[in-house]
This record gives structure tokens, sequence and C-alpha cells, in this order.
């Protein structure tokens, strides 16, 4: 679906909606009253609380412009995921109780209680704002798919002609290595606003054991990622570091790389000491998994990754095409009145 994420670790495994509040189909007045949908308020009040939810931890403040811009994105999927909620009414796909609380469990799984409930809060998120999110969300794919996902189709002979039209972009010059990590870092939270995070090297290092006892354990390794790494940016999506060609992984630090390169797919590293820079200090400790590696030169459409790559790209790209159409076409189809985009307009350079 289209959706809103805000910008922490936390939040992004979950799509989020919006609360909405049953209201008249009459103009309101006052600056109470974001937008309306079919007669459907948006308020101002919950626009606000996902501009503040996104925008939290951001250590550079927007400019009146940009808090602007960021806004009207905000409240055009809000309108949106609004439009798609009344289609599901009348196709009956609502998310039901149970799809909820599923949901649920999948995203708390990697978190102890105490790690949940400290995310919930610095998403300025009730645990009945989450629930309800994940009904929004849900019911929206279910749409989605209904309407949108189910109808497209990529052929064998779609397949082919793609490959022999980019036959170039099969053609590796180098190989390629598929990793994900996991890094704790020794330095304490300036913020002082993560609870689970290693405040030195003591404790970095009693962290990383723990995350390696449960890795041979036969714990998972992603969902490891998303409850114990510290890389803020990868963490979320299972330490996934995505594909890296030879040359850039002979960049890193030869520790690193020394490591890598004796696994097999499917394996990971031992515990590896990072220094910090001159001063020759421990700052940080990792284990890398070698999802994936390619050789490098041509590569065969008889190969199921090359099929697999092509198919999936074909599906996306007009996944996303067809999607654009549909939200349009329902967008027509409903009564939509952005009061927030009129005041923006009237304010004639003067946005608040």
């Amino acid at each position: 679906m289209k959706a809103i994420y805000l910008q922490n670790s936390f939040v992004a495994a979950a799509i989020v909606g919006v609360l909405l509040m049953t209201g008249c189909s009459m103009k309101p007045s006052g600056d109470n009253v974001a937008a309306s949908v079919d007669g459907q308020k948006i308020y101002r009040a919950d626009l606000e609380k996902y501009y503040q939810s996104q925008t939290a931890g951001s250590n550079q403040p927007l400019s009146d412009e940009q808090a602007t811009s960021l806004r009207l994105s905000i409240l055009r999927e809000l309108i949106e995921n609004e439009i798609l909620m009344h289609r599901a009414e009348k196709l009956g796909l609502l998310a039901t109780d149970d799809e909820v609380d599923r949901k649920l469990t999948e995203i708390k799984s990697p978190y102890t209680v105490e790690q949940f409930n400290q995310r919930l809060q610095e998403s300025k998120m009730t645990m009945d704002d989450f629930k309800r999110n994940i009904r929004r969300a849900l019911t929206a794919d279910k749409v989605l798919h209904k309407e949108v996902t189910s109808k497209i189709s990529v052929t064998e002979q779609d397949i082919k002609d793609y490959y022999n039209a980019h036959r170039a972009e099969f053609n590796l010059i180098e190989p390629r290595y598929h990793l994900a990590h996991i890094i704790v870092t020794t330095t304490p939270d300036p913020q002082g606003g993560n609870a689970n995070k290693a405040r030195n090297e003591a404790e970095a290092r009693k962290k990383i054991e723990t995350v390696q006892t449960r890795l041979d354990a036969g714990d998972d390794f992603g969902s490891l990622a998303m409850a114990f790494s510290e890389d803020s940016s990868t963490a979320p999506n299972g330490g996934d570091l995505g594909i890296i060609p030879e040359s850039a992984l002979k960049q890193t630090d030869q520790a690193t790389r020394d490591a890598i390169m004796k696994l097999k797919p499917g394996q990971y590293t031992g515990i590896i000491p990072l220094n910090n820079g001159a001063a020759k200090q421990t700052g940080a400790f990792r284990i890398v998994k070698l999802i994936a590696m390619e050789p490098a030169g041509q590569r065969d459409l008889s190969d199921p990754r090359v099929e697999q790559e092509i198919r999936t790209a074909l599906q996306d790209r007009r996944e996303q095409l067809l999607k654009a159409a549909y939200y349009e076409v329902m967008r027509d189809q409903a009564k939509v009145e952005n009061y927030y985009a009129e005041k923006v307009l009237a304010s004639m350079g003067s946005p608040k």
C-alpha cells in the first residue's frame, strides 16, 4: 500500500495509517479539520501527530517551506488511505481482529516487552493507535491486492524479451556479495533514549556475545539484527546491507573482508572487533552474514535467479504504474476537500 513511514527503526517495521473520526459533510470552519473525504473528516491534530512522529529524532529542524511540503505529502497519503477504507467497506475487505493480532505479534516478536514499549513511546503512539494503524494497513493491502496486484501477469515471453533487450545488465564485471550484519558500538547513546544501547566496551562485548550464542543456537539472523543491531539504517530490514561489488568490499576493514571471503552463502562470521580510528580502541563489534554470492561473468536466462529478478522487476514496475492509476481513479470518484492545501495556497508564500 501507499502509506506513511516514520523515520525510526521501530515504526519502519510497521505500515501506518491515520486515526480518523466520523464527521458530517458540511464544510468545517476554523483550522481544526485538514481535509475531508466523502464527508469523513481528517483532523489537523491527526496530521500534526503524524508530522511530529515522522520528524521525531531529527537533529536538523525543517524550514517553514520544508515543513509545509512534508505536511502536504502526509495529508495526501492520509486522504488516499481514507479512500481505500471506503472502498474496502464496499468490498467487504476490512481487516479482522485476528489478522490484526497476528500482525502485531509478528511486529513485536524481535523485541522484549520493555523494548517494544520503549519504541512505542518514542514513536509517540499508544497501543490502540498502533493496532488501529495496522488494521488500516492490512485493509489497504487487501484492497490493492484484489483490485490491482492479482490482475498483473508476467509471461515467459515478457521475461525473455526483457533479457534480450537488457543482456548487458546481466554481465557482471566482478563478483557481488549480498550481505547483512549486526553491529554493536561501545559508546553510550548521547540522547539517552535507547535503553538497549551498550554504554561501554564491556557491555558491547557481552551484547554481541549474546547475539552469537543465539545465532549458534539457530535463531534467525534477521530477527536478531532487528532486536540487537545498533545500525538504525539496516536493523529494521534484518541487518540487510544489500548487494556489494567486490571492489567496494575491498575498501572495508581487512578483518571484515578476510572473514567474509571465508564464508559460504548462508554462513556468518565470528565476532569482528572494529577499531575506533586513530585511537586504536575498539569502537564496535560486528557479525556479518553472507546471504548470497554471484561470480563475475554473463548470467544466463536459464539461471533461476535471473528469471526471478526479471519477473520481480516487471511485476513491481507494472504494480507501481497500475497502483498510481488506481489511486487517481478512486480519488476522482471520491469527494475530496483539502482545506490545508487551500490554506497554503491562500497564504501565498507564508506557509504555517
